[in-house]
């Protein structure tokens, strides 16, 4: 998959799907797939348009609260059979008009032949340009727009603000059933404190990237892929009351796990359901004696979703 980081013209012509698509749940699945399969039966490029940070942020001076990162952004997409990423800094484009997008971008940059976009979907200096106005303005350059409805999960849309709030409070279930996927991270296993290889009960660490929005504190049932292969895990997310530390971590015990350490290696964990907030326990016998029955839940909830 080819990524672009500058307004260059696209080598050929483009099906291009625009967005900023944080989380790439459901609704924009639908939007991307969309612009692939137009792509594939009029011979056009699949092609998306994105952003580097949310508009929000430089905008309203908002945290960035993402729920994937750059790089699992990208991966999904090519998974998606996207061929081709335009990804802007909003700073570069903040003030171009809704009529210089169309003809400049979508029409003179992107060669585009084919939009697709959501519902809502809005462009240009202060988001004044609406769908109805993309499709009337696209026209005129030949270039046709399909907007995809909403989607909905139990009777209203999916967002990527429902879902960050579901992340927020623990609520994964709910968070998957809208991402189409299940919420996790892909990132590097750093050393740690090595207190649970002395229990039995070794564990992966891994950094939470400041960037994304932050779940409830606690543990979680997840899937942990090593090697292809999936592993029943127990996560736990947050400061470690009971021992400490000054940054968000990520900490898995694999209870089935026999393999090979994994430092600095990157290894995909996927949270499945909520078992309990965090909690600082009496003493270390105490903790021991919870994670072993966290990982009991864990397996027992594993094997139901095999």
């Amino acid at each position: 998959m080819k990524i672009i980081k500058e307004l260059i013209h696209s080598e050929q012509p483009t099906s291009a799907a625009l967005g900023y698509f944080d989380g790439l749940h459901r609704g924009h699945a639908a939007v991307i797939a969309e612009a692939v399969e137009n792509g594939h039966e009029h011979g056009l490029l699949p092609t998306v348009f994105t952003l580097l940070q949310s508009p929000r942020t430089i905008l309203k001076g908002e945290k960035s609260s993402n729920i994937i990162t750059l790089d699992e952004k990208l991966s999904v997409l090519e998974q998606m059979g996207v061929e081709q990423v335009y990804l802007i800094d909003f700073q570069t484009i903040r003030h171009i008009s809704a009529e210089d997008f169309v003809r400049d971008m979508l029409h003179d940059c992107f060669h585009a032949k084919h939009i697709s976009c959501g519902f809502n979907y809005h462009f240009g200096a202060g988001a004044r340009g609406s769908g109805d106005m993309l499709e009337e303005m696209c026209k005129s350059y030949g270039i046709s727009v399909l907007a995809r409805p909403r989607i909905t999960y139990e009777n209203q849309p999916v967002s990527s603000t429902r879902i960050r709030e579901c992340i927020r409070r623990g609520d994964i279930r709910s968070a998957n059933a809208m991402l189409g996927r299940r919420y996790g991270f892909s990132l590097p296993v750093i050393h740690g404190r090595q207190l649970g290889r002395q229990w039995g009960t070794p564990t992966l660490n891994q950094v939470f990237p400041a960037q994304l929005v932050q779940p409830l504190y606690g543990a979680y049932v997840s899937r942990v892929t090593v090697d292809g292969c999936e592993y029943c895990g127990v996560t736990n997310i947050g400061l470690k009351p009971t021992i400490g530390s000054r940054q968000v971590l990520i900490e898995t015990w694999m209870p089935d796990y026999q393999g090979r350490m994994l430092y600095d290696e990157t290894v995909d964990v996927r949270l499945t359901d909520f078992i309990r907030g965090e909690k600082k326990f009496s003493d270390l016998y105490s903790l021991k004696e919870e994670i072993l029955r966290n990982g009991a839940f864990a397996r027992k909830k594993f094997q139901e979703e095999i």
